[in-house]
């Protein structure tokens, strides 16, 4: 016949009569709930002085931290935000700048790219917003705004046209090719074949240059007489080429090019 084993007793262990009370915080070492409040207020003064001042109030590092509160909402977004500056040296190039660049710098996660590419989309939408549907030569500055935000920037060279009808109200804008950083293939047959789809009278070209000297090479000379003489047989007219570089723009026509 079997027997259970007799139950084990374990005695209690006795208390340390020489333990003193839990250790407090470090004098001057902020706990969890002071270093939330912390950011709470931090982010809080952020807002007000933007609603109160706009942007000019701030400069990029602040407005940079404000775009990043929504992908970090529990996060200091202050040591990301200057650090996205050093890397790539403003707000516009932050924005501009390609995923797997933002990705290498420390902190900067899917959300915080997602969130930047966000911002950048808004910025490039707004300004088409002023272009697209509109007469080109009585809009001419924010045309050039326009390709500023979607250019200038850029690491690579990046080839657009903007097709234009009979009163040279723009009707579209499209990215034909990307290329290198100091080189794009342009198929003038492919330029004048979307023209005709699109029942366009006019075109201009548009490319970068990263180098940011938005002097013409030869190539490209040679490249926009190849256009130009390829759409003036259907009737289509070249307007312009514009180069856009990082701080200034060169336009063909009023260069002489053309």
């Amino acid at each position: 016949m079997s027997h259970d084993p007799a139950p084990a007793f374990h005695e209690a262990p006795f208390p340390d009569l020489f333990a003193g009370p839990p250790a407090a915080p470090e004098q001057g070492a902020a706990t969890d709930d002071e270093e939330r409040d912390h950011r709470l207020a931090h982010r809080a003064r952020l807002r007000q002085r933007f609603m109160e001042g706009g942007a000019a109030a701030m400069p990029d590092y602040e407005l940079l931290e404000m775009i990043l509160f929504r992908a970090l909402p529990r996060g200091d977004t202050k040591p990301l935000a200057k650090r996205l500056l050093r890397v790539f040296g403003d707000l516009n190039r932050v924005l501009a700048a390609p995923p797997e660049r933002l990705a290498e710098v420390k902190g900067a996660g899917q959300a915080v790219i997602e969130q930047l590419k966000i911002i950048e989309a808004v910025g490039h939408r707004m300004a088409r917003a002023k272009v697209i549907k509109r007469p080109v030569l009585s809009s001419w500055s924010a045309l050039l705004e326009y390709l500023r935000s979607a250019l200038s920037h850029q690491d690579t060279e990046r080839f657009r046209v903007l097709y234009l009808d009979r009163r040279n109200v723009l009707i579209a804008d499209e990215e034909l090719a990307e290329g290198t950083v100091d080189h794009v293939p342009v198929y003038p047959r492919e330029v004048v074949k979307r023209a005709l789809a699109l029942n366009a009278s006019a075109i201009i070209l548009v490319h970068n240059h990263p180098s940011g000297d938005p002097t013409p090479s030869e190539a490209d000379i040679t490249m926009t007489y190849a256009i130009r003489d390829a759409a003036g047989v259907l009737g289509i007219v070249l307007h312009d080429h514009l180069i856009v570089g990082k701080a200034t723009e060169l336009s063909f026509r009023s260069e002489g090019y053309l």
